[in-house]
């Protein structure tokens, strides 16, 4: 906050420096933390998990998604607006919760931020959920009291005298930043309740059942008690015999750093850099009194200097009459002996911010600075990630709260979204039928591993890049991740989707293509030749096997000697050689032909 305390050491007026070390820490975090956990109007998106042949799953995830950031940001109004102040509070504080339930008043979900001094939890307790007894410190003007008395939330006080008296200002109500603190109470003044989410056993069975009891503190009059599970699921029973009551959780912990002692309440900034903040102030502090001392001067006056007393000013070329001679001066004006501002003093305070800024993460690149005109860029991207694995896991943590309260509205509007469905957009209609099933499906839509623009942005360039590359990806899909990482405000004017037979292919593809149907057609010319070839020597293999069928038919009827039967059979030999290779050609020429049947069947078009 940058609060100042009044200073009168050394000397009234003494400089009194804040140094904004865990300023700048927080600033740091909430300026990629806000924009990345809340990316333009999607919020919330739902997983769908296992087959879903018909994409009905699919089109239920959307219009929960599509519901659930139309209450978020349209339907309780204000969530952004606290969530933005959470994501300040949360780096500086450790921790702060938010309270998710269904507002009678507003007939819709409220998730409100509890900021941590509001939110008293068992000193035993080890997380939210198992904490068994949560008060609530809650602050209601008298138009809230009498609205819930009239809806029946509270029972009727108005006609109590602690109701009807004067207000008190709370005792632990301190001066605030602006030097402004409590007046004296009005009928203005709100009331103070506690609202404590605890265990009562009103049967005396033994077991104590969840219960939320709302007192007003100074009075100490109950106002309201009321169970703390919202369905007949929530009993678990052993015959007729209750055995365990499934409690429901309003409140959602966002934490920073997890305390190393094992409180429930995490650590920040405030408590990490505060007492570095103080030496870092402390020294500069330092540094310019000793060179207030140094510009200012001081020291002691003799009674040989006659002076008449008060302040003496001077102005240029402006000389002062005394009554006593120059040695008299000299003698009796004695100065103190003051030392310049310490260097190793300005070193020091040097080296603590930069323990500090290692803590943060708030180095010079990740702050926007220049590290160099030299350095490579694969070094700088380097650094940024480097620098920004202390904001990953602080994110992360972030977006586990995110998810476990937007399941507590999924719970709610299991219970409070009409069975008839509720219109919200045009053409969307939700129903309750819609959030049957298991609530762990709903998760942010921001991406807990990208913690920057930068990666965002580089993420989607390369997925293009890869989709450009490789086949098998769903250039829509590509195209309306990269123009969302972009940031385009309506870019759904732009682009209206991906026809492949519109586009014109690539140069270089075409020309590819060309050459691979030219060759095609030349190996399919070959061997079109080369089937004609074989045909051809076939028809003349099987007439020379014709005209040696002959000249062996001759040869056997003019055979009269021993040679003529040599003769005869040498001519049988030929014949039978002739149609062993008449076989084997007739064998290629029906694979050629069959190889060109195939290739012409793949060549057809096939039937959409």
């Amino acid at each position: 906050m940058q609060i100042v305390q009044d200073k009168a050491q050394p000397w009234p007026g003494c400089a009194n420096v804040a140094f904004p070390l865990v300023t700048i820490a927080a600033l740091q975090f909430h300026s990629r933390a806000y924009p990345t956990l809340i990316n333009g109007n999607d919020l919330v998106k739902m997983r769908v998990v296992g087959d879903d042949p018909d994409g009905s799953q699919l089109d239920r995830a959307d219009r929960v998604a599509l519901h659930m950031n139309y209450q978020l940001l349209e339907e309780d109004a204000s969530w952004e607006e606290q969530h933005d102040r959470l994501l300040i509070n949360v780096p500086i504080v450790g921790c702060a919760f938010k309270k998710t339930y269904f507002n009678a008043l507003e007939s819709h979900n409220t998730s409100e931020l509890v900021l941590a001094r509001d939110l008293v939890m068992d000193y035993f307790a080890k997380s939210t959920e198992r904490a068994r007894r949560k008060t609530h410190v809650v602050f209601r003007y008298r138009n809230d009291v009498y609205e819930n008395v009239q809806l029946g939330v509270y029972r009727d006080i108005l006609q109590e005298s602690w109701y009807t008296g004067r207000a008190t200002v709370p005792e632990e109500s301190e001066q605030r930043r602006d030097k402004t603190a409590p007046g004296a109470p009005d009928e203005d003044t709100p009331l103070v309740f506690l609202e404590q989410h605890c265990y009562f056993d009103f049967d005396k069975d033994g077991y104590a059942e969840p219960v939320v009891i709302t007192i007003e503190k100074t009075s100490r009059a109950v106002v309201r008690v009321v169970h703390r599970f919202d369905t007949i699921d929530a009993v678990a029973k052993f015959g007729t015999k209750i055995v365990r009551i499934k409690a429901t959780e309003y409140f959602t912990k966002y934490g920073f750093i997890p305390s190393p002692d094992g409180s429930v309440y995490d650590m920040g900034y405030g408590v990490l850099l505060g007492p570095l903040n103080e030496t870092v102030s402390s020294g500069i502090n330092q540094l310019l009194d000793a060179g207030t001392m140094a510009n200012s001067g001081g020291g002691f006056l003799g009674r040989g200097a006659k002076i008449r007393g008060g302040v003496y000013s001077f102005n240029p070329f402006e000389w002062k009459r005394l009554d006593s001679t120059g040695e008299d001066i000299a003698k009796s004006i004695y100065q103190l002996p003051v030392r310049e501002p310490s260097q190793v003093l300005y070193n020091l305070i040097g080296l603590v911010i930069q323990y500090t800024d290692r803590i943060s993460g708030s180095t010079e690149i990740m702050v926007g600075e220049n590290i160099g005109q030299n350095t490579p860029a694969e070094t700088g991207r380097n650094m940024v990630e480097q620098g920004s694995k202390v904001y990953a896991a602080i994110f992360k943590r972030i977006w586990r709260s995110m998810k476990e309260e937007f399941r507590k509205w999924f719970l709610l509007n299991t219970i409070y979204v009409p069975t008839s469905g509720v219109s919200f957009a045009s053409g969307y209609r939700a129903t309750r039928d819609d959030y049957l099933g298991n609530p762990d499906r709903i998760c942010p839509a921001a991406d807990p591993h990208v913690v920057s623009e930068s990666q965002r942005t580089a993420q989607a360039v390369m997925i293009t890049q890869r989709a450009a590359a490789v086949p098998g990806y769903d250039h829509n899909v590509v195209e309306e991740n990269f123009l969302r990482a972009m940031r385009v405000d309506g870019w759904k004017r732009f682009y209206t989707g991906f026809d492949p037979a519109s586009v014109p292919k690539d140069v270089k593809l075409q020309i590819a293509e060309l050459r691979k149907e030219t060759e095609d057609a030349r190996l399919q010319q070959e061997k079109q030749e080369f089937v004609i070839d074989m045909m051809e020597q076939q028809r003349l293999n099987a007439a020379q096997i014709i005209l040696l069928e002959a000249q062996a038919k001759k040869a056997e009827a003019d055979a009269a000697s021993e040679a003529g039967w040599q003769q005869i059979e040498m001519l049988n030999a030929t014949i039978n050689m002739a149609k062993h290779r008449d076989t084997v050609l007739l064998e290629k020429i029906s694979l050629a032909i069959k190889a060109l049947e195939i290739k012409q069947k793949a060549n057809e078009p096939k039937p959409k």
